[in-house]
């Protein structure tokens, strides 16, 4: 999974970047799409890894590509990142709020509605091109009794495009969706909003045109993250054991690329399972739905083809009585088949046999 991380120009988006891979030294894309695997924070890993002392810990990964900034009226610029979004499985856009005379906007003013509304509006002009295109073609084509499926279907994503709203507020059957899948379309990405404050309003949750903001995102349905790139900056550089004490002091209950590494893999509906011993404690990542036997997959082609039965105890039941012994004399321990649905946080044992 590719989670692109897009905005304007000067508006944070290569610190909270920096800020989620771990790297501490500034990241030079010269005008290009830079990109790095980011380790998706898990308390539930850290209390495991704890408890087993393995010799390594694994946390879930994303791949995190910083598109550069769009800047409106460049058609150059705006082939780059438009490119760029078309290859993400997924949008983070960040909007500047923080006020700082050091670092130049490209308006005169911060105004994060007219931010949003400007790359929306980019996202949703490609669309209509790429669809008036292909509808085009398909008028003009021999062939076009065997494409009225997909005619009708491209004509109600360019009528609900005209009306200024994303293909992804559209209800689409199985064939449709289908038929989509041969697309790439912008505006049907899973996208989230990352504001980026000042420190002050990210302790007071007080910001410009919240309201405004909170009614795009419901009408929208759209996650809204809020985030200070100072603050983290500050958070990032601490120890471990520092981190929380600071958090406390601040008044804030949990750090904003705790918030964002959540949300984005929530939103790309993605769980984690966990694998755990002396050698090694890990996150698999899957999609919400995996069956046993897929999730087996992940972690070799071998014990999915060889599977037998998943081993399962819920994660909460094991932090609770404290031992895999503890969970077997109450009744905990599960044994499941091919079918069970793996749930985001079951510690899994695959029994195999190739």
């Amino acid at each position: 999974m590719q989670l692109g991380i897009i905005g304007m120009p000067s508006v944070g988006k290569t610190t909270i970047f920096e800020l989620l891979i771990n790297q501490r030294d500034k990241a030079n894309s010269q005008g290009k799409a830079n990109s790095a695997i980011a380790r998706i924070p898990d308390e539930r890993i850290d209390r495991l890894s704890a408890i087993f002392k393995p010799k390594k810990t694994s946390y879930a990964q994303l791949e995190l590509v910083d598109i550069p900034g769009l800047v409106p009226g460049q058609e150059k610029g705006s082939h780059v990142f438009l490119d760029s979004v078309r290859k993400a499985d997924a949008l983070l856009h960040v909007v500047r709020l923080f006020q700082d005379e050091t670092i130049p906007y490209y308006y005169e003013n911060i105004d994060p509605m007219r931010d949003i509304a400007m790359i929306s509006y980019e996202l949703l002009l490609a669309d209509l091109d790429l669809i008036e295109k292909r509808i085009e073609r398909i008028h003009a084509s021999k062939k076009k009794n065997q494409m009225l499926k997909e005619l009708d279907l491209l004509e109600r994503l360019k009528t609900t495009l005209e009306d200024e709203k994303p293909i992804s507020s559209l209800q689409l059957d199985q064939e449709e969706q289908l038929i989509m899948s041969t697309y790439q379309f912008l505006t049907s990405k899973p996208l989230l909003i990352c504001l980026n404050l000042d420190d002050d309003d990210l302790i007071s949750l007080d910001y410009p045109q919240k309201e405004a903001i909170a009614d795009y995102s419901r009408l929208n349905d759209i996650p809204v993250v809020e985030v200070a790139g100072t603050i983290e900056k500050e958070i990032a550089e601490l120890a471990e054991e520092e981190k929380e004490e600071f958090l406390k002091e601040m008044g804030i209950h949990e750090s904003g690329l705790m918030k964002v590494s959540h949300s984005m893999y929530k939103r790309l509906g993605l769980i984690s399972f966990f694998t755990v011993g002396e050698d090694e404690v890990k996150a698999w990542t899957i999609e919400q739905g995996t069956p046993a036997r897929k999730a087996a997959g992940k972690i070799h082609s071998d014990i999915e083809r060889g599977f037998i039965r998943a081993e399962v105890v819920e994660y909460h039941d094991f932090i609770e009585l404290g031992s895999m012994n503890a969970v077997k004399e109450k009744g905990l321990f599960r044994l499941e088949g091919k079918e069970y649905v793996v749930k985001d946080g079951d510690i899994v044992h695959f029994r195999f046999n190739v």
